[in-house]
């Protein structure tokens, strides 16, 4: 995940501005702004207080949180044309939920089970669904408008989505997001100039990442070098 940030920080000079349908952008921007502050005073602190845990017991959390969306990568393997991959990644959520002790412990990468991410977004690209115009929302920021259009999709597939109890639900996502800021804790000082376009340009270079089933991150940071723009290295 890390790596894959850290290429993308890299990389962004494979997109320019014009690249991206924008049109909202003065909303976008205070929208972002918004979320900035959100960040500041609540999601990073926590964060950083977070990233103090030991290191197994973040892990674990990692694989926990990766097993539950096993399903909704499965379907969406089918959904794509991928019959094969769909069976390594349904193996890999029986695997780890029973021996890896409800995905606490990633056991079907040690079997040899590569772990893939899919959801209907990707979906919906490789239909042929283009990705429309840029939004950034509140609390949940970026997406394109094909992907606001396959959230609902991927939130009923996903595991906690059918849990009885609201309150756990709510829980259980919240957990997630502090784990998901707190692995950016780590490459969020590469970020400078505009960071509005550098999260934009990024998300996009993500999102064609995962649609194209990865990319050789090696050969990536080979041939890109980072625009005046978007790559200094310092804040």
């Amino acid at each position: 995940m890390n790596k894959l940030l850290i290429t993308l920080l890299f990389s962004s000079s494979l997109l320019s501005s014009e690249d991206v349908s924008d049109p909202f952008e003065d909303i976008n921007r205070l929208t972002f702004q918004f979320n900035e502050s959100l960040d500041k005073f609540i999601a990073k602190p926590t964060a950083s207080f977070y990233s103090k845990f030991p290191t197994p017991i973040k892990k674990g959390v990692t694989n926990a949180f990766d097993n539950l969306e096993e399903i909704n990568t499965s379907f969406n393997q089918i959904l794509q044309g991928k019959p094969l991959t769909a069976l390594n990644d349904i193996s890999r959520f029986f695997i780890n939920s029973t021996i890896g002790i409800g995905g606490i412990f990633d056991v079907g990468t040690a079997l040899g089970l590569k772990r893939h991410e899919e959801d209907f977004g990707q979906t919906l690209a490789t239909w042929g669904v283009p990705a429309g115009p840029y939004v950034m929302l509140p609390v949940l920021g970026p997406h394109t408008l094909r992907d606001l259009f396959g959230r609902p999709v991927s939130s009923f597939l996903s595991v906690t989505f059918h849990m009885t109890e609201s309150d756990v639900n709510f829980g259980l996502n919240m957990i997630d997001a502090l784990e998901t800021r707190e692995r950016l804790l780590e490459v969020e000082s590469l970020l400078s100039g505009d960071k509005y376009y550098f999260v934009r340009d990024s998300y996009i270079q993500y999102l064609d990442y995962e649609i194209k089933d990865g990319l050789n991150i090696e050969d990536c940071l080979l041939y890109t070098s980072p625009s005046p723009r978007d790559a200094t290295l310092s804040r």
